[in-house]
């Protein structure tokens, strides 16, 4: 397949590298340092879990010296998703697909007006990865994409990208629900990445305080109320499922955002509790825990507060 990865942080660098590796015709829409990286030494990834590879990609700031290709792996953060749309355009034909890999439940809603929406389905990528110097991916753990096209039909595109990703050895699974499935995963990001940057601590320390784990039960279940409000069908093992998956964290386990806040970088809290909050209270439902948690981390969503001058 012919597939333009939008960035080459730690979702498309390590996705967009194992479908180069897999000899798919893969073009990542770079700048900056992670630019020259890839064009002077190629892609490396490091991954005990899949084996380490060093891939040559091809790498341009200039989408349109790229043309139309049949995928788009849309993989920067939510606050420049609308941003990027200008550089999707060039590779957009009447074939292409855009699958947008961002965090929360926005992310096509986003695009679509700019895009078009024949051209936009949705997707969650599933990875424990990171960025670690530019050019240079560190995965963990977990390699799994779910995508889907947004009126649930199982699209002979999307088809074909499934088996593209099998073939280069990464999770893949084309649903017709995709609808359900990002908002189980915005439920529990939202709540996990609030209670770790509302406690600057990584989940072992949640979990060993009971009043932190009441606090994140109770956030789950005001994002679980305002997704069923907005119709979602949530699965009958949805708490528990989640429950389980909490006590098996290891201690160290952080959200992205944690990560970014440590780090200074702009936060995704407009898009994960802020969005719970806001939906909330178009559907009448009460979302006080999540409003906390927007309220005391809002002086960090730009980056690290600035004094007024002297």
């Amino acid at each position: 397949m012919n597939i333009a990865v939008i960035g080459a942080g730690a979702v498309g660098g390590y996705f967009g590298g194992r479908l180069a590796a897999a000899g798919h015709d893969v073009t990542f829409i770079a700048r900056g340092a992670t630019l020259e990286a890839l064009r002077t030494d190629g892609l490396h990834i490091s991954s005990p879990m899949r084996g380490d590879a060093h891939v040559p990609v091809r790498a341009t700031s200039q989408p349109d010296d790229v043309g139309p290709v049949d995928v788009v792996l849309s993989t920067v953060k939510l606050y420049d998703l609308e941003a990027s749309a200008p550089a999707m355009r060039p590779l957009i034909g009447p074939g292409t697909v855009v699958i947008p890999l961002q965090n929360g439940v926005e992310a096509r809603a986003m695009l679509t007006p700019l895009l078009g929406a024949d051209h936009v389905a949705a997707g969650i990528a599933y990875i424990v990865a990171v960025a670690d110097r530019p050019g240079h991916i560190t995965h963990i753990t977990a390699d799994r994409l779910v995508f889907g096209e947004a009126d649930g039909t199982i699209s002979a595109r999307l088809q074909a990208f499934q088996q593209a990703g099998q073939q280069a050895g990464f999770v893949t699974e084309l649903t017709p629900d995709i609808e359900t499935e990002l908002w189980i995963k915005f439920v529990r990001l939202a709540t996990w990445s609030a209670m770790t940057c509302v406690t600057r601590s990584p989940m072992g320390v949640i979990k060993a305080y009971p009043a932190l784990l009441s606090m994140m039960d109770r956030a789950f279940d005001e994002a679980i109320a305002v997704g069923r409000a907005r119709g979602i069908a949530f699965p009958p093992t949805l708490v528990e499922a989640t429950q389980q998956l909490v006590r098996n964290f290891p201690y160290g386990s952080k959200s992205s955002m944690l990560e970014d806040l440590e780090r200074g970088r702009r936060l995704e809290l407009p898009w994960l509790s802020g969005a719970v909050v806001r939906m909330g209270a178009e559907a009448g439902v009460p979302t006080p825990v999540h409003a906390h948690v927007a309220t005391v981390l809002a002086p960090f969503v730009a980056g690290p507060p600035v004094p007024p001058p002297a």
